[in-house]
């Protein structure tokens, strides 16, 4: 895809979606750093139906640690490997209130320290909590990037490299959010939606789709 066509590719998503965002329920950056934890190998959907319970009865460190591990986790066991996520969550939140004042802190290196968090979590944060033009590469980004030819790459890391170079500065902020979207809703693992795709003419995919039709005709 060469740099028109990305510029293309990312203001049609922006005129469909002027104000994308995650779809993680969060009112703090903290909020939001724990949701995020939650959210490997699980749904937001399921992440936000136990955070729904969670976050009136404790929303800062202190007051998760103050429910301990096991009523954390009678919180959080509606969701998958919550043993192992809320023992993270626990040791998360003793870090931040013994080396950041309770406070989320705004590097990449600050928040992988934490445990739980990798750097796309630490990407997520950045991004949505603090306004940063990371690019958080999950598995629906990493397909529509190499299915559409935007950024292909081997890694999750080779392609937030190369989305990070290939994305025009005016679209970067959000396109993380676009590109999540795009790839749960449009670009899907098995059966990509083409036919009601808004970018299609610009993807490596969908016109090597065409012209196999074509020539099958």
């Amino acid at each position: 895809m060469n740099a028109a066509d990305r510029h293309e590719f990312f203001r049609r998503l922006r005129e469909h979606d002027p104000k994308p965002t995650t779809e993680l329920n969060y009112d703090s950056a903290f909020e939001l750093l724990i949701a995020v934890i939650l959210s490997a190998q699980a749904t937001d959907v399921g992440v936000n139906k136990a955070t729904a319970r969670l976050f009136p009865v404790a929303n800062t460190p202190q007051a998760i640690l103050d429910l301990g591990l096991d009523g954390l986790k009678s919180y959080v066991r509606t969701i998958g490997l919550y043993n192992a996520k809320a023992t993270n969550i626990i040791a998360t939140c003793e870090i931040l209130l013994r080396e950041h004042g309770g406070e989320v802190p705004q590097t990449r290196e600050a928040l992988q320290a934490l445990p739980g968090v990798g750097r796309k979590t630490a990407n997520v944060v950045l991004n949505t909590a603090f306004g940063q033009p990371t690019m958080a590469v999950d598995t629906h980004i990493f397909r529509v990037s190499n299915r559409t030819g935007l950024a292909p790459g081997k890694t999750p890391l080779a392609v937030e490299k190369k989305l990070l170079k290939n994305v025009p500065a005016e679209f970067l902020q959000d396109a993380h959010h676009w590109l999540i979207l795009h790839g749960r809703y449009t670009c899907i693992a098995r059966k990509p939606k083409c036919g009601e795709c808004l970018v299609a003419d610009l993807c490596r995919h969908a016109k090597a789709e065409a012209r196999k039709a074509a020539r099958a005709q």
